[in-house]
């Protein structure tokens, strides 16, 4: 079936060139508009009929783009999901939830139809797959999540470089020399997932810059998985005096872990978490954390789209929310040798 980007790349335009041609919605030179016919002629191109009704009406539907893939986090991806929600219904605009793992196809299926206005995509990677189709869409969208090139795109995200750069900086000056990263489940890395290799980018930058001894460690998100890595750490670094955490599945477990192996926590092994504050705060020893907007994030990213879609305001190619942390029970500052 010969679709909108099929004419466009035989008439030499982007489609949202063509869906203005034939929907008549903004203004296109007549020779412009000539060349747009004339390949819809030669390729025999039908327009769909739902995309007929989108030019002229909007179906106030957002796509919420959420590929469930392994080691994915669902508890927090759920906690984006009902902000974005709660946001789409201020704009009277409800929410379409796609997990399906079909890249650039579903898209496709998506902007083919006029079931949605616009998308938010999330589990972005860093050279994701999806961003050449999303740049010349005839649908506006927003990524939440940051690739290695934003250009042409519109991202908001938690700038998780800068959040573990933060927490290495915090141990650092506590005055821990050999500190780990205990990170995301072994897939999400593979996959080159952006928000886990950011803190990691972080993590090593700054400690590098700070001349502590470091690692970092992926680990499925499991109680055994947790143990495994916690053994390991002892084994193979007995110096270790500092932890940054980022897998929420783990947190608690791997307290536990590193507790019934003979390292309490704070007094021989001080913590930090990349995690929602309330997981923080309701552990048995407090996590000194950097807090995951995820309200603000799923707020501000339907914000954004809403301004495409009316055409109002600017928005920039990225926007990253500066990270908080908030000090708990669980660092203290290290004796001294």
């Amino acid at each position: 079936m010969v679709k909108i980007t099929d004419v466009a790349r035989h008439a030499g335009v982007s489609p949202s060139t063509v869906s203005y041609a034939l929907s008549g919605k903004r203004p296109i030179s007549e020779e412009t508009r000539q060349r747009v016919n004339r390949s819809i002629k030669e390729l025999g191109y039908r327009p769909h009929a739902g995309a007929r009704a989108l030019a002229s009406s909007r179906s106030d539907v957002l796509a919420l783009v959420v590929p469930l893939r392994a080691g994915i986090d669902v508890p927090v991806v759920m906690r984006f999901a009902v902000s974005v929600v709660t946001a789409a219904r201020r704009h009277d605009h409800d929410v379409l939830l796609l997990t399906q793992e079909e890249g650039e196809d579903g898209l496709h299926r998506v902007a083919d139809t006029a079931l949605v206005d616009a998308l938010i995509v999330m589990d972005v990677q860093l050279d994701d797959p999806r961003l050449p189709l999303l740049r010349t869409l005839d649908l506006p969208s927003v990524l939440i999540g940051l690739p290695s090139d934003p250009a042409g795109l519109t991202c908001i995200d938690l700038d998780f470089k800068a959040a573990g750069e933060l927490c290495v900086e915090r141990l650092a000056a506590l005055g821990h020399r050999v500190i780990a990263l205990i990170g995301s489940p072994p897939a999400v890395y593979v996959r080159r997932t952006a928000f886990a290799q950011r803190v990691v980018q972080g993590f090593t930058a700054a400690a590098d810059r700070s001349g502590l001894s470091s690692s970092v460690h992926p680990c499925e998100a499991s109680p055994a998985a947790a143990r495994m890595v916690a053994e390991q750490l002892l084994r193979e670094h007995p110096a270790l005096t500092g932890v940054v955490v980022h897998n929420e599945a783990i947190l608690e477990p791997l307290m536990d872990a590193f507790e019934q192996l003979g390292l309490r926590v704070p007094g021989d092994l001080s913590v930090t978490a990349i995690c929602p504050d309330d997981l923080a705060e309701n552990l048995p020893v407090p996590v000194t954390s950097v807090a995951i907007p995820s309200a603000e994030v799923g707020a501000r990213a339907v914000d954004l789209l809403m301004r495409k879609l009316n055409g109002t305001g600017h928005t920039p190619e990225a926007t990253l929310l500066p990270p908080r942390l908030t000090e708990r029970a669980s660092t203290v500052a290290r004796a001294a040798p």
